[in-house]
């Protein structure tokens, strides 16, 4: 696949799936924080010829932000490698309502839980920035977990993973009030992309209000109006492109932490 030059600095910026040593993160709604800090790479335990062997049988993909990668209910045909960007996977219900299930980073893949080519999509991923993907077939999947082990040992670890995520999702919909959730998506916010200014927290990656409802399963005007009684009690700022947060222990009593 020929890249444009645009589209070759973002290659260049999934480098880290050659070499192995991108810290892969994740963001998820889950109060584990072994969960919270990412899963396992996926090349970790392959050697640089075996990663090299493995992007050898992909299809190298550029998704620009807002693009889908793939849709809930169309035909499954392998996964896809992350080597740059972010991609946002969530279920749509048949009522239209959209629940986010993960923001997966470089270094993971999505598509699953199916691997080999069968049944439909269960859910939905879209490029949350622009991202470099590697597209494998089932088929190509069956052929390579048959010869590199340590890749079959890490597409299982990711999985793992991924189910203990979305069980620790559906644990927390089930058994937090909206806004627990909400002071606990906040929290992971500042604890992942917050940087100290001032004696505040400034979460400075860009997400809109309805990107956090769609996290914490709540419409966007509740978190609308929840962000500005927020800024009203002097808890945090919020404004387009960031939020500032200025009380993290009001987070953490409105979280329920004892």
């Amino acid at each position: 696949m020929q890249l444009t030059p645009a589209q070759g600095q973002l290659n260049a910026a999934g480098s880290a799936l050659l070499s192995g040593a991108n810290p892969a993160q994740a963001l998820l709604l889950a109060e584990n924080a072994a969960l919270s800090s990412g899963p396992p790479l996926l090349f970790q335990r392959l050697s640089a010829r075996e990663r090299e062997e493995v992007l050898r049988e992909g299809q190298k993909r550029v998704v620009y932000r807002g693009k889908m990668l793939f849709s809930q209910g169309t035909p499954h045909d392998g996964i896809f490698l992350i080597e740059s960007g972010r991609i946002r996977v969530f279920y749509i219900a048949p009522s239209g309502r959209e629940i986010t299930l993960a923001y997966w980073h470089s270094g993971n893949f999505v598509g699953g839980p199916e691997l080999f080519g069968q049944g439909q999509h269960v859910w939905s991923g879209v490029a949350a920035t622009n991202s470099v993907v590697v597209h494998l077939t089932g088929k190509t999947l069956r052929r390579l977990i048959a010869q590199i082990p340590a890749f079959a040992i890490g597409l299982i670890e990711g999985l793992t993973f991924k189910g203990k995520c979305y069980s620790a999702l559906a644990q927390m919909l089930g058994t937090r009030s909206v806004t627990e959730r909400l002071a606990h998506l906040l929290l992971h916010l500042a604890d992942t992309y917050g940087v100290r200014e001032d004696g505040a927290v400034v979460i400075g990656s860009a997400f809109t209000h309805a990107d956090l409802a769609h996290m914490v399963g709540a419409t966007r005007q509740w978190v609308t109006i929840s962000l500005k009684r927020l800024q009203e009690q002097g808890v945090l700022k919020a404004e387009k492109a960031k939020i500032v947060v200025f009380d993290l222990d009001a987070l953490h009593a409105m979280r329920g932490d004892k």
